[in-house]
């Protein structure tokens, strides 16, 4: 779970452009949107693209986004329950 959650940090890094964060900037429980990373609703977008692109896991319902995309740790906790279904 620890990889997977600097992965994740390392593909929003790098998808997002963030300039001048690093992995360790970013906590597993800080909320990725507002107070946190600051992201915002285009981000959110990019977030799902990236569990799509990377991990097959499709966020088609906006409640469940708001859930899953809050922090490092509610990403990596779905994309490990949505791949634990598919085995």
């Amino acid at each position: 779970m620890e990889n997977l959650k600097y992965t994740l940090k390392e593909q929003i890094i790098a998808e997002l452009n963030l300039q001048d964060i690093t992995p360790e900037d970013i906590e597993d429980d800080t909320p990725l949107f507002v107070e946190g990373l600051g992201l915002d609703s285009i981000d959110a977008l990019e977030l799902v693209v990236i569990m799509e692109k990377y991990y097959g896991v499709a966020i088609t319902d906006e409640s469940i986004g708001e859930k899953v995309l809050y922090s490092i740790n509610t990403m990596a906790a779905y994309i490990q329950e949505k791949n634990a279904e598919k085995q």
